[in-house]
């Protein structure tokens, strides 16, 4: 038992080799910093000791000006080296590549569930390819969250209602342990899962077998099922906006004020659409809170995303039946 012990985590990512860096840099410092300090006092408690006939007044000493200013600008200048690269190590992780593949991340206790962009589904496990990057975005369907990869060097805190994103990219093949590392309730030790890494050519393999149809399709079927159709026809005598070409895009509201359609945008005018009216339009869309789940949503926005011109649903069109699942372990009651 005590050989699976590691002290230190391999990294497996283009990210953990930019942790690793900085955390070396700063272990270093601080290493040197604290035994010149350890140096300095044991030579100071030898040289300056009490010896016999020394007086309890000490005789009056000479204060530096250049030695004031060293030991300021000294640190200073050490703490601006931290603080940028820091900066530049942070921001590399949370800025993903234009050609990262997104993954949908769905937090609940307890539990991670994943939807790919090809519409593969998985619980507790998370297939990717390697040397290319992934961009998980994610969101808990009930309390805090994060989801942490000590092999990446990833954390990420899952919040409800709201969507955060990150991105890795993993570099060598194999398994990885990923942890939920905030409390999030009586079995927050068991919301534990896996990243498997795998070889391209493994990878569509894996893509292959365990496909059921694109997430933007799902979508789809979700758009028709729940009518939206009704109001959102893109015909000039529609009684809701046009959501062709809609993503990304600037909308005017009723106030006055211009708001970016992204995906949190998007999500709120599905789950309470009176919180934000589109200029031109009235407040007659039903609140859809409670009514879809999480992951109809995701697929939801996947389709607003790739909705191009002339490609709304037509009224007499049906939502096909939904596509057999892949087999993937069963939920855990909530409790």
């Amino acid at each position: 038992m005590l050989t699976d012990i590691s002290l230190w985590t391999k990294g497996a990512s283009t990210t953990a080799t930019q942790v690793d860096h900085l955390f070396f840099f700063l272990l270093a410092v601080t290493v040197a910093v604290g035994l010149l300090i350890a140096v300095f006092l044991i030579y100071f408690c030898i040289r300056y000791r009490r010896r016999p006939g020394d007086t309890l007044n000490p005789p009056a000493t000479k204060q530096s000006r250049l030695l004031e200013w060293s030991w300021t600008i000294t640190p200073g200048v050490i703490f601006m080296v931290f603080f940028f690269w820091s900066g530049h190590v942070y921001l590399a992780a949370i800025t993903p590549p234009d050609e990262a593949t997104p993954v949908y991340v769905v937090a609940k206790q307890w539990m991670w569930k994943f939807q790919h962009p090809e519409g593969q589904r998985e619980i507790n496990t998370l297939h990717v390819p390697v040397g290319k990057p992934i961009k998980l975005l994610s969101i808990s369907e009930d309390v805090i969250h994060s989801f942490f990869v000590p092999a990446f060097r990833i954390h990420m805190d899952v919040l409800p209602a709201r969507y955060n994103s990150i991105w890795f990219q993993a570099t060598e093949p194999g398994e990885y342990h990923l942890f939920c590392s905030q409390y999030c309730g009586t079995d927050h030790a068991k919301m534990i899962g896996r990243i498997v890494a795998l070889e391209p050519a493994e990878y569509q393999r894996w893509l292959k077998l365990s496909a059921e149809g694109s997430l933007a399709l799902r979508g789809r079927q979700v758009f028709l099922k729940y009518r939206c159709i009704s109001c959102h026809s893109a015909s000039h005598s529609a009684s809701a906006p046009v959501l062709e070409s809609l993503y990304g895009n600037p909308v005017r509201l009723s106030d006055g004020k211009t708001v970016r359609a992204d995906r949190d945008y998007l999500r709120r005018s599905v789950l309470n659409p009176g919180e934000q009216i589109v200029a031109g339009f009235a407040d007659i869309m039903p609140p859809f809170k409670g009514q879809i789940s999480e992951e109809e949503m995701i697929a939801l926005l996947a389709f607003f995303e790739s909705l191009g011109p002339d490609e709304t649903p037509t009224r007499v069109e049906h939502a096909p039946p939904p596509a057999r699942a892949a087999p993937a372990k069963p939920e855990e009651p909530q409790r």
